[in-house]
């Protein structure tokens, strides 16, 4: 099957659509993380690497709406996200400090936070591009990159397509939907590029049935 081979990159929609044409499947992206295993997956994730009650700073990076951010503020009240994307418009709907820039040149000094995280981001990027932006990650990172993104797996591949008629997808998000997994992970190819990018001791796990795989490795 095509999609279990190497990334196979293509250009997506959504980036390119003005702000108001973006909203529904910026709304797509947040009902597929809430009820599709993006927000478990996170909490797994933080659970997993940052202590409870710990007061930390977060910067989400490709944050887009904020979703994951509002949630982990949720769960975590004593945690402080700063949302970082590309596209101003894309922020709008983003709760507490928000950033436009570019996540090739973050704006920001040295060990600036503690966690330096994305979701649904890397994926977007061929690997050396990935490797640049992991090791830009890890420079502003104190203690540790996290990364959630896609597993290159048949079912993600499969599921927005073959539900649009059940849940209404926006024909954006069926379009870019295939297209991400495509260009989505193993979790042993995100390790590897981790390890290129000069972080410590990356780790990957997956998760089913969100097929999300979920990366944390030592800040540089």
């Amino acid at each position: 099957m095509h999609c279990l081979n190497g990334r196979v990159l293509k250009p997506e929609i959504l980036d390119t659509l003005p702000a108001e044409e973006a909203r529904e499947s910026l709304a797509d992206l947040v009902r597929i993380n809430k009820s599709w295993g993006g927000h478990s997956t996170l909490r797994k994730l933080v659970d997993r690497v940052i202590p409870a009650a710990e007061p930390f700073t977060l910067l989400d990076v490709g944050a887009a709406s904020g979703d994951m951010g509002r949630c982990l503020r949720k769960w975590r009240p004593e945690a402080q996200v700063t949302c970082l994307d590309y596209i101003e418009s894309h922020l709008e709907a983003c709760a507490g400090t928000r950033v436009a820039g570019d996540a090739f040149a973050l704006p920001f000094a040295p060990r600036s936070f503690d966690y330096v995280f994305s979701s649904l981001f890397l994926h977007h990027f061929t690997d050396d591009q990935v490797v640049e932006l992991l090791s830009g990650f890890g420079r502003v990172a104190r203690k540790q990159v996290l990364v959630i993104d896609l597993w290159r797996h048949p079912v993600p591949y499969y599921f927005i397509s073959r539900t649009r008629w059940l849940f209404g997808w926006h024909p954006v998000t069926v379009h870019d939907g295939a297209i991400s997994v495509e260009a989505a992970f193993s979790p042993q190819e995100l390790v590897e590029l981790a390890r290129r990018a000069g972080l410590a001791g990356p780790r990957s796990r997956t998760f089913v049935p969100a097929f999300r795989i979920a990366l944390s490795a030592g800040a540089l």
